[in-house]
């Protein structure tokens, strides 16, 4: 059933720390050894050719207004004009499948995933319109074009269960004549769950904050020039998803001293094949394979873009978690970023590590990259290599009924779910001593682009904390507001980008 409005305010934008010392002085613990870009946007040849399938941002924390629950989010489409009529956007419904994927015990492979698939119907395609009048709800006879989509869980070794049959999508916002009062619109597009929770599926603004120049040669070597939220005005495809978190928690237990720790990616499959129709066919048919291929794949933010080499990006959007050690490792060991930093700003302040001896290069960043974050004096088979890291944090070696054994390296975010909900939420996340925040999973307001920038840099290791106030692109929210309740993401923007 559709629930009754809800209110939204802007989250308060949360000042930057006046030093990295501040931001250390707490329990610390580094991210994915990233830096800045529009997160997954275009992150690879193949996939930048396909943006229905383009999975740009996961989110993944406990719902601020039900401490019960977990929210995860996944945006795609990006750079999504708001007036690219006359079809605007929507997801693809030839058969292809937007997961969301749950590991809880450890072993890199999914335990639990929600599979959303789409059709697409019109009223009349005897119109050049998307809507043919004035829209107050996804049922009005105006709106020509609609989508539906199928929500599945599908647990490993166990049944496949339907919790939402034909559940509506939210169409873009065309406008303020076609659509006066899209919130309203939404809002009625949104579903409970069986179980508890709700689901969404439409469009959003793009979540994601940041100064897109840094691939102009990281501002060409002058800092001075940040400051512009070049994601400022553009929308994505959402889906949210909230359920209770002991859905999701190894044996239903998802208490401190139970098995909180779950490891989130999101993909997209497309179909293997797809026949496009000989010239002058009598009518434009696509037909494609019930078979399927992964395309895309996102879990901490960031990775594919700037960890991940050109020859290997495809792949990586191609693989499973459970084989990252063996394809990637010696990219997390050694990454390209921070030299390039150093080059291009004559810094020469890269952690130092040593080739030649194995495991020694950049642990800070293969603690959290592949193992999540705990104490070596909690499980021995923790890393704790790094003084700043000791922590107790989300790793999934950390839940109880674990199978260490088991236990494989692996690329996705992690979420400990028994983290209370932060009353103050720091930008910086955990940097600033707010172990909700990134990288316990994501929040909307984290600001990943300057915690990973800090961190690689050498937050952790021992840089000093003057220098490390530098790494800074002076975008530190979100251009438009959140929302206080499900499903967070911003209403979609209905003005061109390039308004002026």
């Amino acid at each position: 059933m559709a629930r009754p409005p809800r209110t939204s305010r802007r989250r308060r934008a949360i000042a930057l720390a006046a030093t990295a010392a501040t931001g250390l002085a707490g329990t610390a613990v580094l991210l994915a050894p990233t830096t800045s870009s529009a997160s997954s946007h275009r992150e690879a040849p193949f996939i930048s050719e396909d943006a229905e399938a383009d999975n740009t941002d996961l989110y993944a924390f406990v719902s601020p207004d039900d401490e019960d629950s977990v929210t995860l989010i996944g945006n795609w489409w990006p750079f999504a004009d708001p007036q690219g009529g006359p079809n605007f956007y929507k997801f693809a419904d030839d058969g292809s499948a937007y997961d969301i994927n749950i590991d809880n015990d450890g072993d890199s492979v999914a335990d639990i995933t929600y599979r959303w698939t789409f059709t697409s119907s019109y009223r009349t395609e005897d119109t050049i319109l998307y809507n043919t009048g004035v829209v107050d709800s996804f049922e009005d006879t105006d709106l020509n074009f609609r989508q539906t989509y199928d929500l599945v869980e599908i647990r490993e070794g166990g049944p496949t269960t339907v919790l939402l049959n034909d559940a509506p999508v939210a169409p873009s916002n065309v406008g303020p004549t076609s659509m006066p009062d899209y919130p309203a619109i939404r809002e009625g597009t949104l579903r409970d769950v069986p179980g508890g929770g709700e689901s969404f599926a439409g469009q959003a603004d793009d979540s994601f904050f940041l100064d897109l120049r840094i691939f102009d040669l990281l501002y060409g070597g002058d800092l001075s020039e940040v400051g512009v939220d070049t994601l400022d005005g553009y929308n994505v495809q959402t889906i949210a998803l909230e359920v209770p978190k002991t859905d999701l928690a190894l044996n239903g237990d998802a208490s401190a001293t139970g098995n909180p720790v779950v490891g989130i990616w999101t993909t997209t499959s497309r179909p293997t094949t797809r026949v496009l129709p000989g010239t002058d066919a009598a009518a434009f048919e696509v037909n494609s394979s019930a078979d399927l291929t992964q395309v895309s794949r996102l879990g901490n933010p960031l990775v594919n873009e700037v960890v991940i080499p050109i020859k290997d990006k495809d792949k990586f959007n191609a693989s499973e978690p459970v084989n990252d050690a063996g394809s990637f490792l010696s990219y997390v060991q050694n990454p390209e970023v921070p030299k390039l930093i150093d080059l291009i700003y004559g810094l020469d302040i890269e952690p130092d590590t040593d080739a030649a001896t194995p495991g020694t290069q950049r642990e800070d960043l293969i603690e959290v990259f592949l193992t999540g974050v705990c104490k070596k004096s909690t499980n021995a088979n923790c890393l704790g290599s790094v003084p700043a890291l000791e922590a107790d944090l989300n790793s999934l070696l950390l839940n109880r009924d674990n199978d260490d054994a088991i236990f494989k390296p692996s690329e996705m975010l992690r979420l400990n779910m028994s983290v209370p909900v932060t009353a103050d939420p720091k930008r910086l996340g955990v940097l600033e001593g707010d172990l909700q925040g990134y990288p316990n999973g994501r929040r909307l307001t984290d600001d990943v682009t300057d915690i990973e920038l800090k961190v690689l840099e050498g937050a952790l290791t021992g840089t000093p904390a003057a220098t490390i106030a530098l790494f800074d692109d002076q975008v530190d929210s979100n251009d438009v507001d959140f929302l206080d309740g499900f499903p967070y993401v911003a209403q979609p923007h209905n003005q061109a980008v390039n308004r002026s």
